[in-house]
């Protein structure tokens, strides 16, 4: 669940620097009535995070896991690595993405990058350690399938737009009650700020949940793609060895738990703020796809 939080923090983080941005500069007190303006200047600042966090992905990537890009082959472990997303790169058609390794225990992938013939596809150690080589495949066929399908930049379009909506209907709220409540007829008063941040944090946490629907959608819509890549029988049987390991701790950073292959262990209310659907419900959505 921390990771979760984190996840929520650093969000609606970024919507109230970005609110304070905009006073700073004095856009709120140029635009509480003209409501036009208002969208125009919360959709620049809701997807200029969005964009530059999907522009310099890779790099973050790298950073955040050590990732060591695999340029020249050294074993024939990292040959038959560069052969196989090579392979199902043409498959899928995309141009190959680079191919990284991270050193973590846990089992473990991700792609990301910021179009799809300009990806980063890395796996951890762990994996590569303990996964057959069919199901080491069927997971780099998942993230292929998550590259093709250009999950990275649509992930970031709709950021980009909830975050413009968040800070817009926060600021018609903030006006509202310094306005109709507090009757603050001289420019914004400390009722439009404070109502402004919470009606900020409500709705951040509200679009939350939308973005993580969109992530537990793509996530079957990987799989499916990574079955057609590596078969349905291999998919599903990487998917079995994740559950199984399931309980070990994730090395994976929190900026990159959406990207990674695996989570999602908690149904109900929790389940809504999750980044993956549960592993059960994914295979036996590969299980029906097969029958």
């Amino acid at each position: 669940m921390m990771r979760i939080l984190l996840f929520l923090a650093t969000n609606l983080a970024v919507l109230v620097v970005a609110g304070i941005t905009l006073k700073l500069l004095g856009v709120d007190r140029f635009t509480g009535q003209n409501h036009g303006s208002l969208l125009v200047f919360c959709a620049v600042f809701g997807f200029a995070g969005a964009l530059v966090s999907l522009f310099i992905s890779k790099w973050m990537a790298k950073m955040s896991t050590r990732t060591e890009i695999i340029s020249q082959p050294r074993t024939r472990h990292e040959q038959w690595l560069l052969q196989t997303v090579e392979q199902l790169s043409r498959d899928a058609g995309i141009k190959m993405p680079e191919v990284g390794i991270f050193p973590a225990h846990e089992a473990n992938a991700f792609a990301t990058g910021w179009n799809k013939n300009d990806a980063l596809v890395a796996v951890s150690q762990g994996l590569l350690e303990r996964f057959s080589p069919d199901e080491v495949r069927a997971v780099l066929a998942h993230e292929i399938g998550h590259v093709a399908n250009g999950d990275m930049v649509t992930l970031a379009l709709i950021q980009g737009v909830v975050n413009t909506f968040v800070m817009f209907f926060a600021r018609i709220f903030g006006n509202f009650v310094d306005k109709a409540i507090l009757k603050n007829e001289d420019g914004h008063g400390i009722g439009y700020f404070v109502a402004t941040i919470f009606a900020e944090l409500v709705l951040g946490i509200l679009a939350s949940i939308v973005v993580m629907w969109f992530s537990r959608k793509r996530e079957f819509r990987a799989d499916e793609a990574g079955a057609q890549l590596a078969g349905t029988a291999a998919m599903i049987a990487a998917l079995q060895r994740l559950r199984a390991e399931q309980g070990l701790p994730s090395e994976m950073p929190d900026t990159l738990t959406a990207f990674g292959i695996k989570g999602g262990l908690k149904n109900g209310l929790a389940g809504l703020l999750m980044t993956h659907p549960p592993l059960e419900d994914r295979i036996e959505a590969l299980r029906q796809r097969r029958g």
